[in-house]
């Protein structure tokens, strides 16, 4: 009788960075060292993609573009994309999951991420896009640019996770550098892939499987997702329970681009904490996130796992697909400080005391199928799941 190899069972985790801003994200990864997951790498800039951690690196359309890069132009970017077909589809072979993560409104994200979300779709993978739109002050060219290329990766992938730029300003304060900031976004990749990692691979007390997080993310559209941590030396000085200080920063999270977590129909939770974490506080986090979904016919799929390092520490991983609602300001912690400590960690000085910078127009939570400040995806989706309704 033959012996199965259970290292070939374990589901193949990847995470594929397309573009300067997408090969930067796994940058960050790799350095955090979070295991578990390929990364990939795909650039049509020769130097950049000569720069990047990874051990997977595909050179996207050399006689496309001779390794000089796409000159911020999407169509240069897809048909390099197009040219190297064969090497995109050689690195998802064998791949469960996907996370295609990449920057739109340049050329070569804007352009290939698509392209490599339409193979990952053809292949049958499960596949998760985490993208950044522009900052305001790059111009609306650039912002018509990345809602084009919205909407054409969001006709590929399962579930879409976008990151505004511009919301950096809601945590950022005058000695935030440029490049802090940017590992500030590319964090909440780094801690969403680290959450369902740990589902999937971690042993612990309540283990999920890959089919749990197809439930969630399989043709879910816009969604959520949020990680918070607090520690017991936290609750003296906020006056609340640890398990709820992170479950409340987990669906707080201001990057996310308008996009709340009430109504929510598909819920993905894990909550992570060293052997100290107890039934209590368990039970504590998981209804403070019931609470703000406030659907009772949420299909609420619940994970939990321990990590010795973590004692004294609780950490919570929410994803939500299935919106009501996308289109809504962003829902933000009751203090600035614990909107400060959604955000920062070790490696990023934004120092206590400074006001948080905020955006002087407010986000309209109403919904208007014209609004194009709106995605036009995202406008589409929001039409068709409020036609449905009224039907």
């Amino acid at each position: 009788m033959s012996v199965i190899n259970q290292e070939n069972l374990k589901p193949k985790i990847v995470v594929f960075g397309v573009g300067g801003a997408g090969g930067n994200a796994v940058n960050n990864m790799i350095s955090s060292n979070l295991q578990g997951v390929t990364y990939v790498v795909a650039n049509t800039d020769a130097q950049a993609l000569e720069n990047a951690l990874a051990d997977n690196k595909i050179q996207l359309g050399i006689n496309t573009t001779q390794g000089l890069g796409a000159g911020a132009k999407p169509e240069v970017g897809e048909a390099a994309a197009e040219e190297s077909l064969h090497e995109i589809r050689d690195y998802l072979n064998g791949a469960n999951l996907v996370f295609i993560t990449a920057g739109m409104g340049g050329g070569t994200g804007t352009g290939a991420a698509p392209v490599v979300a339409k193979i990952a779709k053809e292949m049958k993978i499960l596949t998760v896009g985490v993208v950044t739109k522009p900052f305001s002050f790059e111009g609306s060219h650039r912002m018509k640019v990345a809602d084009s290329g919205l909407e054409k990766l969001a006709a590929s992938v399962d579930t879409l996770i976008i990151i505004a730029n511009q919301n950096l300003f809601l945590i950022a304060n005058e000695n935030t550098t440029f490049m802090e900031a940017f590992k500030i976004a590319d964090n909440v990749l780094r801690d969403g892939v680290c959450g369902i990692v740990e589902l999937i691979i971690v042993d612990g007390l309540i283990n999920l499987d890959l089919a749990d997080i197809s439930t969630i993310m399989k043709n879910g559209g816009p969604a959520m997702m949020g990680t918070g941590s607090a520690s017991r030396d936290e609750e003296a000085e906020m006056g609340e329970k640890r398990a709820i200080i992170a479950a409340s920063r987990a669906i707080a999270n201001p990057l996310l681009d308008r996009i709340t977590i009430s109504g929510a129909s598909k819920v993905l939770i894990n909550i992570t904490g060293g052997m100290d974490m107890t039934l209590m506080e368990v039970d504590a986090a998981a209804n403070r996130i019931r609470e703000e979904i406030n659907n009772p016919s949420a299909n609420i799929i619940f994970g939990s796992t321990f990590r010795q390092e973590l004692e004294g520490k609780i950490v919570v991983s929410v994803f939500a697909t299935g919106l009501q609602n996308a289109p809504q300001t962003v829902s933000r912690p009751k203090m600035q400080e614990e909107t400060r400590a959604v955000i920062q960690d070790e490696h990023v000085n934004i120092q206590e005391g400074q006001n948080i910078i905020r955006p002087k127009k407010e986000i309209d939570a109403s919904y208007d199928d014209q609004d194009t400040e709106v995605p036009a995806f995202l406008r589409n989706f929001l039409y068709k799941r409020a036609a449905v309704k009224e039907q």
